[in-house]
Parts: structure tokens; sequence; C-alpha cells
């Protein structure tokens, strides 16, 4: 039988094996993604070499950063820390702060939920395992054998699980991780409920753990590291410097290449990408700051041109008055999770996915130029709740200072409305509870519904119908109590995994498919109206549907305008009459028109504006967290971080579709258009 080769120092073992190891998963990662049905392939030579050049680069430098924790653990696994005295000192002031955390308040109260729980546990087994090994020492070299078996098929693990989540994440959005990951990383409840109701989770997870064993025992196959450790300080110190100036130097260039390496296909620069640092730029740059990166006009210059084109006094209000008085109708907001408008037959769909969205269309006033302001249901919230354009980074609804915010509740609270908001799962996600608690709105979510009467539910809260039924429960009590209401209901079942109740439709495929989703949500809706119509408070209700954003926004530029496009309309027999409006518009122009429709005067801060009126500006905003878009004339603007401002000529052909063509000649009076509006917006807020 061969003999084992002893390995004495396990960090010189393990780091160049790791290495070659995310080496060949991003390579890997890469191919898969380049192959991917979404991906659109149209680049050349530079951007093949970026791709796989820089692309290796990256990993190198993220993988020098990815080592600094096994570097900790290599320390540690040396037998000096247990000396005396100092083994016994290190032991005593371990167990104080144990003892404190456990029976007495940490910092880790504040934040509540099972967090202060996972941090005693923690300690508590921590403390446990340095006592043995403390007082008992003819464990310890067992024991760190079986540490370092675990160190590495913790990174083995981590590596081709984030590998397989790339794959995963590209197929829903079409980009490297970014805040939406970092969303998904907070609310853990929803998300880890979501994927196992979604994926066949224990198989999955059963094969990356034997993926990730065979790449262990691969790595360890011959070789003995019962004594491996840290073979001595003199290399323990040249180890830590290389790897401290490679993490150094790695963090700059991936943080350089992030900000500064753009292609003109938006695929191209995601796969020159290192994801797990896609993760932490996004993780970092929760609000991105304005006028650090983003290309600024003097400010009186901006100010004074958002203001004329929002009608704004020098004090940033409009003074919007009507000459008829005010008519008091109560308002439902639909706002309806992920519907495209090229779900609607209304838009060139032929699969009969919504005959009761499109046969309200054809009693409705409908928009069919309307885009959405971004690709989250908080920038569709933001936006049809304060009227304004999205904000560079994250969504004002998900920041802690969103408080004091003017509203459509405030308007309509002045003309003694009842505001509520109707959430079939749980308000604290996405901070929603919060921000509209804090615009004086009624919170009406899953725990406030009526246990006993829910029908249906999964991870993500209660089906649409029970929203509605709870809604509907509420409506008649402010009817019986002779308030005026407006409600606005976000509603769920439009969102992976994908199911409803059972018995509502008829679907011919994969009943968990969003195509199948969606026929529900419009099944809800239909439902719903049906049941509104015979109520005594119906004929005095105007109902505006809505969708929050798009089911996708992957596309071969950052800001596809198709994946933007979404159905609006309002509803209200004998008070509506139904037409098509053509104009272009914005998700912050919804409300000002059915305001203006109501006859309503109020000082209105709001940049949206009425899309009836003979003056209006046909534009409409969208955004990611970073892209900034600005779409007029024919013309979409695209201001990005480091002050990179792109044009593109916006031409539309086989029915709602768009080619972006980037001008060879700057347009200017649009592109100044869109730095005021983003900029005053964004400095605004700050200020």
């Amino acid at each position: 039988m061969k003999e084992k080769k002893i390995i004495s120092d396990w960090f010189a073992f393990f780091a160049p094996r790791f290495l070659c190891l995310t080496l060949l998963l991003g390579l890997l990662v890469r191919i898969v993604l380049i192959l991917h049905p979404l991906t659109v392939v149209d680049w050349g030579f530079t951007d093949w070499l970026a791709i796989f050049g820089l692309g290796f680069i990256s990993d190198i430098a993220f993988t020098a950063i990815a080592l600094l924790p096994a570097f900790v653990a290599y320390t540690l696994m040396t037998y000096d820390k247990y000396r005396k005295p100092w083994g016994y000192i290190l032991w005593g002031l371990f167990l104080l702060l144990t003892l404190y955390v456990v029976f007495f308040n940490d910092i880790t109260d504040e934040y509540g939920g099972p967090l202060p729980r996972i941090v005693n546990i923690l300690l508590s087994v921590l403390l446990l395992r340095a006592s043995l090994k403390l007082f008992i020492p003819r464990i310890r070299k067992g024991w760190r054998t079986a540490a370092i078996y675990i160190v590495m098929m913790l990174y083995a693990c981590c590596a081709v699980t984030i590998a397989f989540c790339e794959v995963v994440f590209w197929t829903e959005f079409g980009v490297r991780f970014n805040f939406i990951a970092v969303d998904y990383l907070v609310y853990t409840n929803e998300v880890i409920g979501n994927i196992v109701e979604s994926y066949p989770i224990f198989w999955m997870v059963l094969l990356m753990l034997l993926v990730s064993g065979g790449i262990c025992w691969l790595m360890v196959r011959g070789k003995d590291i019962r004594e491996s450790g840290v073979s001595s300080w003199k290399q323990w110190g040249i180890t830590f410097v290389s790897l401290a100036v490679l993490a150094f130097c790695g963090g700059l260039w991936l943080h350089w290449s992030y900000r500064n390496l753009q292609r003109k296909n938006l695929y191209a620069t995601e796969l020159q990408e290192n994801g797990c640092w896609c993760f932490l730029e996004a993780f970092m740059s929760n609000e991105l700051d304005y006028e650090k990166f983003y290309a600024l006009l003097p400010q009186e210059e901006a100010l004074a041109l958002q203001r004329a084109m929002c009608g704004q006094e020098e004090n940033g209000l409009r003074l919007v008055r009507d000459t008829l008085p005010s008519v008091q109708k109560n308002i439902v907001l639909i706002t309806v999770e992920s519907l495209s408008a090229d779900f609607l037959g209304r838009y060139g769909n032929a699969e009969g996915l919504t005959p009761s969205l499109d046969s309200l269309a054809e009693k409705s006033l409908v928009f069919d130029n309307l885009f959405a302001t971004g690709n989250r249901t908080v920038r569709g919230l933001e936006a049809v709740t304060l009227c304004i354009p999205p904000s560079a980074g994250e969504s004002l609804v998900k920041r802690p200072d969103c408080s004091g915010l003017f509203s459509v509740g405030h308007v309509l609270r002045d003309y003694g409305y009842r505001t509520s908001f109707v959430y079939g799962g749980d308000s604290y996600f996405d901070n929603m509870g919060t921000f509209y608690g804090a615009c004086g709105y009624d919170i009406v979510d899953k725990k406030t519904y009526d246990k006993d009467a829910i029908v249906f539910s999964n991870i993500w809260g209660t089906s649409d119908e029970d929203s509605y039924r709870e809604a509907l429960k509420r409506f008649d009590a402010s009817y019986a109590a002779g308030e005026p209401f407006f409600a606005q209901i976000m509603t769920i079942s439009n969102h992976r995994p994908y199911t409803y109740p059972e018995g509502r439709i008829t679907y011919e495929g994969n009943p968990m498919s969003r195509r199948a989703a969606v026929k529900y949500t419009d099944w809800a809706i239909g439902d719903f109206i049906a049941q509104a119509s015979e109520k005594p408070w119906f004929g005095e209700t105007v109902f505006v549907i809505m969708a929050d954003h798009c089911a996708s926004s992957a596309g071969k530029t950052s800001l596809p305008l198709e994946c933007y496009h979404i159905p609006a309309m309002i509803y209200s027999p004998g008070f509506i009459e139904p037409r098509a409006v053509d104009k272009v518009c914005s998700q912050i122009d919804l409300m000002p028109t059915l305001l203006s429709m109501l006859h309503m005067s109020y000082d209105s801060p709001f940049y949206g504006q009425d899309i009836l009126s003979d003056g209006f500006r046909e534009r409409a905003f969208m955004a990611t967290y970073q892209d900034l878009g600005y779409y007029a004339d024919d013309i979409l603007t695209v201001l990005s971080p480091v002050r990179r401002v792109q044009q593109f000529s916006a031409v539309r052909h086989d029915g709602w579709s768009y080619e972006e063509i980037p001008l060879e000649r700057p347009a200017e009076d649009v592109l100044r258009e869109a730095q005021a509006f983003y900029q005053t917006t964004n400095l605004s807020f700050k200020r």
C-alpha cells in the first residue's frame, strides 16, 4: 500500500487547490450563461477577451479575498494558545463574554427576532468547544483534523452552491447577483420558503453535498493532514503578507472594474464580472451618492428646468386648482404583481391568459403606452404613492428615513378619505408596513386577516382572492360608517412558486408556471370586480388596475423598453368613459390623473402630471438600481454611475418590441430634461 504524503502546512496545501476550483467553476459558469437561451450574444473579439480574460483575473482577485477566513482558521489551529497561563486567561475572558451575552442585555437584542437566540447558541457551543480542548489535551489533534475537513468542505460547498445559484439567478433576472440577491439574503423566511416550494430542494442539496464531498476527497486523496497546522511563524508571516497584499489589490481591481469596464452589450458586462463581488457591491451600494456618481447640471439650472416642466413655483409646489367641486368617489387601486403588458390579449398575447382584464379594458380608460419605473415591487409602490421618478440605489420605500414624505394618501385624507394598504403577506417585507404607516395608511396584512376565512396561502402570503375578500369586508364597514375610502391592494399570487387555490382555472401545461399564475391572478381580479358590483358602494367607486412591474427586465441593454411596458386602466361604469390613451406616460402620472378627474385641488410636490391635459409632456421614467432611464421623443437616455451617459433611438416594431440604437450625436434637450428630473429628485430627498 502506497504511503500517504504528510501535509504539515494546511493553508499552503489548500489555498492553491481552492484557487484552481474557483477558476474552473468560474469558467464553467460563464460558458453555461453564454449558452443560456436568455443571453443575447452579438459581441466582438475584445468582448470575448474581456469575458474570459478579465473574468479570469476577477476570479483570482475574489478568491484571495475569500481565503481570508480560511487563513484565520489556519492561524487558530496552532497549539500555542493553550500554553499556560495564556490559555486559561483567554478561556476565562471568553467565559465572561458568553455569560454576559446569554444572561444580560447585548447589542443583538436591539434587532429582536431569532438573532439573539442564534448568537447565544453559537457562543455557548464555541465555549464548550474551547473548554473541551483546553482541559482534555488528547482530543486536540483529532479535533483539528476534523476542523480542517469541515473548513475544506464548507469552502467547496459554498463554491459549488454559488455557481449553481448564479445560473438560477441568471435564469430569473438575466444578470449577476444584484440588489435583489441582497434582499433575498435579508428576507430569509420568505425566500427560503419560496425556494423550497419552487424547486426540488432536497435533491439539489444532496447533489451539491455529494459534489462538494467528491471535490474534498480528490484534494486529500493520498495525503495525510493529521499533523497539519502552522508549520512555522516565519512561514505564517510570509503567507499573511502575501495574502493581505493580494486581497487588497484584488479588492481595488474588482471595485474599479465593476465601476468602469462597461460594454455595449449588458450580458458581456455581466459575464466579465465575478458574481460574488457583484453581490458585495450591491450590498454596499444601498444608496448611491448622486453628486459623486452621476453627470450633473448646475443645481440652479436643474431646479429651474424641473420646476418649469412640473409647473411648480419657487417653493417646489404646484398649485393644482379646479373650478369644479370635487367628486368624492371611493378609490380602489390594485397593483398587480409582475404583470407584463405582453400577458394581455390586448397587447398581442394569443394564449387567453387574461380574459377578465381584456374585458375590463374594453370598458375602461386604458393607458396603452404606460411604463413602469423599475423592476421591483417597491419601485412601483414608490411611483404610485409618491408620484416621483425613481431614486438611485434603493427605493425610498426601503430606506429607513422614509417618514414625512408627501403621498397620494395625504391628498385624499384632506378630503376625508380613510386610506389603507392591503397586502396578503407580511408587510414587514420590503419595509412596506413602515413606509405606508409613516404615510398615514392603515396597514391590513396577513396578520390582521380573519384566519378562519383564508382559503390558501404559501410562503409569500395568502392568495389574491383572500386579500380581495378582506378588502371587501373593510369597504363594507367604511360604507356603513359613511366614510369614503381609498385602498391600495398589492397582489401576491403572480410570484414564484406560482401556487394558488385549486379549481379556479383550467390551464394546459405546468400549473406551477408563471403563465398559470397570471391566469389565476386575472381570474381573481374578475371575481373581485363581480363581487364588488353587487355592493351598494360600487356605483360610487373608481377601480385603478396597474402592474407594479414586468415579469422580467432582462434584455440586451440595461433598460429594454418592452420590459417596462405594463397595463394600466381606470374602470368606473357611468363615471369614466371607456377609451384608449396612446400617450407615452409613467406610473407616477396615474394617480395625479385620477385626482384631476375627481376635480381635487391641492398643493402638489408631485412630479407626476395629468396625462389627459393638453399640456402633458409625453415621457416615462425607468430604472434599475444604478441605471436611470428617461424616455421622451423616441429617445431613451440612460444615466449611470461614473458620470456615464448613453442615448438610444428607440425604434418600435413588431407590436410592442423596441430596438435601441445608440445615437451618434447627443440629443441635448432630452438629456438636460433627464438630468434635471433625476438630479432634483435624488438631491432633494438627500437633503
